[in-house]
């Protein structure tokens, strides 16, 4: 019996591998003519250019991961059956249960590394891949960054940290804005309740501005509402919205409390936050689902309508995982389910399958 799960299990890994070694060199050849020419253009290095591409691979391979298990599935039943394999083990005994083992265990195994992958090396790598995106491509010279509860910018001689940012409202709260002479020298400071951005320009709310006098000491003066020339654009802003799939649970979920606790509705990273945890899983959901799919199939064009099968439930994954991860953002449904729904949802479908099945 082990001679046989062995078998199957190898099969099983070798076209996963080939078929996410596939999936990775179409990305990264789009990737390669989008990036290239810009890179030539901004006067980057060759070394610029393959540490970026080196750490674009941990998002290339969570973005490819779960579809390439849905099709590896598909393709190894595909195979036995059209080699008859498969009523041979069954001629010998070995129930669709036992023939399936190997896979689902292979499953869990790769849902498992690639949620070591979002939550360990993707966030670090999209840092880097960023730091070389804004620096050498798109010669930034401001650059936002994300820490647990603040957000940090620094934009010629000023420095800004808030605690958080309402996309909905494109506010900052809790707003401290350092304005820096020589030698980093502190000239002023304000303290603001909030920022809101309106016709081009950011306008503090309850500011106090504090000027140091080169003697010692500061001055303070209180306003309702003062104008700043803070070069921060809200899109800059937005970025761990639309790049949350590439930062780690942890952070997602700080991010999501402090909003909580300043007031704002977290409906999007509170859904986020459960899609990080949803995402991986979906490798075992889809090898789940493939295996009855493809038993169910006769044993004629095997390999043609595995990769028929694959983007066909694929794409309908897609659609109804996108669908759902809208409607929890815009808080129509709680967040939990709205990560979770697709998974549920293929499972369900999967399991019917599976009992339609005959032993």
């Amino acid at each position: 019996m082990r001679i046989v799960s062995r078998y199957i299990a190898g099969i099983w890994s070798r076209l996963m591998l080939l078929c996410l070694s596939g999936f990775i060199s179409v990305y990264l050849v789009i990737d390669l003519i989008e990036k290239i020419p810009r890179f030539l253009r901004s006067g980057g290095t060759a070394g610029d250019m393959l540490v970026y591409f080196i750490c674009k691979l941990p998002e290339m391979i969570g973005r490819t991961a779960t579809f390439s298990t849905l099709m590896a599935t598909l393709l190894t039943l595909g195979v036995l059956s059209r080699d008859s394999e498969i009523i041979a083990m069954r001629s010998c005994g070995i129930s669709l249960l036992r023939i399936a083992m190997p896979m689902l265990g292979l499953g869990m195994v790769t849902s498992v590394l690639l949620l070591a992958n979002a939550e360990l090396v993707l966030p670090r790598s999209y840092e880097l891949t960023e730091q070389i995106d804004k620096r050498v491509i798109k010669k930034q010279a401001g650059r936002v960054v994300f820490k647990r509860n603040n957000i940090w910018f620094r934009s010629d001689a000023q420095i800004l940290q808030a605690q958080l940012f309402d996309p909905v409202t494109s506010t900052l709260k809790g707003v401290v804005i350092w304005s820096l002479g020589a030698a980093m020298s502190p000239l002023s400071r304000i303290d603001a309740e909030s920022a809101s951005f309106t016709d081009g320009h950011w306008i503090l709310r309850n500011a106090v501005t504090s000027e140091f006098a080169s003697s010692g000491g500061y001055n303070s003066r209180a306003a309702a509402s003062i104008g700043s020339d803070l070069k921060l654009k809200v899109e800059d802003l937005r970025v761990l919205d639309s790049d949350a799939d590439n930062m780690s649970l942890v952070t997602l979920k700080s991010y999501a409390d402090n909003l909580k606790n300043g007031g704002y509705q977290a409906y999007r990273y509170l859904t986020l936050m459960h899609s990080k945890l949803a995402a991986p899983f979906a490798a075992l959901v889809m090898v789940l689902l493939g295996i009855p799919f493809a038993l169910r199939s006769s044993r004629s064009g095997g390999v043609a309508l595995g990769i028929g099968a694959s983007v066909a439930i694929g794409f309908a994954y897609f659609v109804v995982n996108a669908v759902l991860l809208s409607y929890g953002r815009s808080g129509a449904f709680p967040p939990l389910v709205a990560a979770w729904g697709a998974n549920l949802i293929f499972l369900v479908v999967g399991v019917w399958l599976a009992r339609m099945v005959k032993n």
